[in-house]
């Protein structure tokens, strides 16, 4: 295509917002004319809004930006999203060129993996005429996308003169706009755009391009916030957007947390998919834009998982705003109008990509629908004045016949209305009554957010890849599921806690409370060391702070040979990485932001806090959901020298590196159990299950308690 020197209008219709830019190009200069970013009441992939929904808020956007803008005769170009499109480079045989159609026909029937009744497509012959292969690309989408996102424009009486996919626009704006990052075919460009449900992944390179649609967008982000805090969707977005600067943060990080593995591990995929598919292109540059790069961490965290450079989009480096355009508001949209950047280059004649995908039909039927509409509307309006006039003359003939109705029916509605009126008043006089009731139901609701906030204290103590630096990469493995690596680090080093279960129960006076005992039975003499005192929870007097708090249990195993130290270590002072899960309760301020209403409650005294470690062993009182049960056949020289054949044993192993957890017998070279000089047979212990009974003050709402704290402190 020939560049066009003149201006037009590329539009994108997104999840979130409905984004238009206006370009010029006068000398080879591209220049930004006009723009705007209008968003809509709602994101359009929220949970619970209906298509009808959609469409209205679509078309009040489109209507305002009709209203904002004088369109004019510019050429129009759309995008339509990736779902259901479809992008391939292929080299032909050598043909003549008046065969080309017929040859590229048949090549489209082979490569597109849809009906081509079903689909508008289009090629491009992308290699030059002096080359040796003639390379070209196919473009194809389904058609109901496209006649979907043209029905809104048509509905608005705006007239499109171009269709184009998402990434096509991507490509074509980063070979324009960042010529520096193409030195040659074996270096590739990633574009990532993250917007609201879908992420386009875009790999360029000088002479093709490579695309994928990923499930994944902002509102994974949103999701996991709403399921993690139980609010709605539009609240957790509210969260999600302001989480930098939230006393929440870090709940909401760490509710977020494996939303950001997931979608860093499906671009990780997709880009390996990419690099054994072309295996002589390496990708060395990320170009990052779309709304959900606004989110604080995700494009650091993206750039750690797969070592690759990553670079948020904040400017247009060869485009100059004309002084129409507000610089402040259009650097504040900028990183949203990647898509219609590339559409407006493509119409402009500066793209690489000029596939064209609007269907013959419907640009027809829009050609005759403009000159027949000034026809149609003469012809309604002629006969809507001719209705009116006769309507008049009949309206005003029964209105003098039958005026006593009328009197009679207007008579009929006052008194209704007084009885309306009436009972109104009646309803208000029971306003306070009502309310008293209201605010009674609702009591119930008042800390719903309180056994939540408990359990997110306790795993936020657990260590992991933040808090312990000293096993970083073993908490990664981990969590990300890669067992060789977790096996580097020997199992009784690996500083570890499973929670298999967690009770809370509330209770009035914590100080009266008994220790949950249901985990296990309890025992009399325990392992780790005694808990050193906590003068803090103490009055003067020597009497511990007394009100409601909560009883509760934490059942579970760990392979770490010394688990006190992860539980309750003593003598760590102020070094966090050796803090233990009872040290994080104890300084809840250093996990929760703002002030925290729970205190571990007189850790001094058995009747309030009581750990219990014990080895794993089967056939043996523990708590429930320790390992996987797994049948482990004796061989036959494996016997007792006293007891004769043993039989099959069963043993408890890790689900996740089927190790094993449970103590097993240590043999001799014959097989036979060793005995020590009691004749009690020896057992190597491996991993170790612990019980942590202990209470939590609830200082909520107690300003006079939480003042004398805070003094002791």
């Amino acid at each position: 295509m020939a560049a066009y020197t003149g201006s037009v209008w590329a539009i994108e219709i997104g999840n979130e917002s409905l984004k238009a830019l206006k370009l010029g190009a006068a000398d080879s200069n591209v220049q930004v004319l006009d723009f705007n970013n209008i968003p809509y009441g709602k994101v359009l992939s929220s949970p619970g809004i209906t298509e009808i929904e959609k469409d209205e808020l679509i078309a009040l956007s489109l209507r305002q930006f009709a209203r904002d803008h004088d369109l004019g005769k510019d050429p129009v170009i759309i995008a339509v999203p990736s779902q259901n499109s479809f992008a391939r480079f292929v080299n032909l045989p050598p043909v003549e060129e008046k065969k080309m159609d017929q040859v590229v026909q048949l090549e489209a029937g082979m490569q597109i993996p849809f009906d081509m009744s079903e689909v508008q497509w289009d090629w491009q012959l992308m290699s030059k005429p002096n080359e040796e292969q003639t390379r070209i690309g196919i473009f194809a989408i389904k058609n109901e996308t496209v006649t979907h996102e043209l029905e809104y424009l048509i509905n608005e009486d705006i007239h499109v003169s171009t269709v184009q996919m998402s990434p096509m626009a991507l490509y074509n704006y980063v070979l324009f706009d960042r010529p520096e990052l193409f030195k040659s075919d074996r270096k590739a460009v990633a574009v990532i755009n993250i917007g609201a449900e879908n992420t386009d992944l875009v790999v360029c390179t000088r002479s093709g391009v490579w695309q994928r649609c990923i499930p994944m967008g902002g509102n994974s982000f949103t999701n996991a916030i709403s399921e993690a805090f139980k609010i709605n969707f539009s609240k957790a977005e509210k969260l999600k957007r302001s989480a930098a600067m939230s006393k929440y943060a870090r709940q909401v990080f760490q509710a977020m947390r494996p939303v950001f593995t997931d979608f860093a591990g499906e671009v990780q995929r997709s880009l390996g998919f990419y690099g054994n598919s072309n295996p002589d292109s390496k990708i060395t540059h990320i170009v990052a834009l779309g709304g959900g790069t606004k989110l604080r961490g995700l494009l650091k965290y993206l750039q750690q998982t797969l070592q690759i450079s990553v670079e948020r989009l904040d400017s247009f480096r060869k485009v100059q705003l004309t002084e129409d355009v507000s610089s402040a508001k259009y650097g504040e949209n900028i990183n949203n109008l990647a898509v219609v950047y590339g559409l407006g280059l493509q119409e402009l004649g500066l793209g690489k990509i000029e596939s064209n995908l609007l269907p013959r039909a419907i640009a027809s039927s829009m050609a005759m629908a403009n000159k027949a509409k000034f026809i149609t509307l003469g012809t309604i309006a002629l006969l809507i004045i001719s209705i009116l006039s006769v309507g008049r003359i009949m309206l005003d003939s029964a209105r003098y016949k039958k005026l006593t109705n009328e009197r009679n029916q207007i008579n009929r509605i006052i008194a209704e209305a007084e009885d309306a009126d009436s009972l109104l008043n009646e309803q208000e006089s029971r306003g306070v009554q009502s309310q008293a009731l209201i605010d009674k139901a609702n009591e119930m609701f008042q800390h719903r957010e309180i056994i939540p906030s408990i359990y997110n204290l306790i795993t936020s103590s657990l260590p992991d890849a933040y808090e312990d630096s000293l096993q970083k990469e073993l908490y990664e493995a981990f969590h990300r599921g890669d067992v060789a690596t977790v096996l580097k680090t020997p199992r009784k080093q690996r500083r570890q806690l499973f929670i298999t279960g967690i009770k809370i129960k509330y209770v009035d006076n914590i100080a009266a409370a008994s220790l949950d005992q249901s985990f296990s039975e309890l025992s009399t003499s325990k392992f780790g060391s005694k808990p050193e005192r906590n003068i803090f929870m103490e009055e003067e007097a020597g009497q511990a702070i007394n009100g409601p708090g909560f009883v509760i249990a934490i059942a579970g195993y760990s392979p770490y040979e010394f688990p006190m130290e992860l539980l309750d270590p003593a003598g760590i002072g102020d070094d966090k990485r050796k803090w233990g899960l009872v040290t994080w309760l104890a300084h809840p301020n250093e996990i929760v932001d703002g002030n925290c209403p729970f205190r571990i409650y007189d850790k001094t005294k058995s009747e309030h806090f009581e750990p219990i470690i014990r080895p794993v062993v089967t056939g043996t009182t523990m708590p429930q959901g320790i390992g996987q049960e797994k049948v482990e056949i004796q061989l036959d020289n494996m016997r007792d020298s006293r007891a004769g054949y043993r039989g099959d044993n069963i043993v408890l192993v890790d689900p996740m590196t089927r190790e094993t957890i449970s103590s097993v017998p240590i043999t001799d070279e014959q097989g036979n159990i060793m005995r020590d000089k009691s004749e009690r047979e020896l057992y190597k212990t491996n991993d170790q299950w612990f019980v942590l009974n202990f209470k939590l003050l609830w200082l909520k709402d107690q300003s006079d308690l939480t003042d004398t704290y805070n003094e002791q402190l």
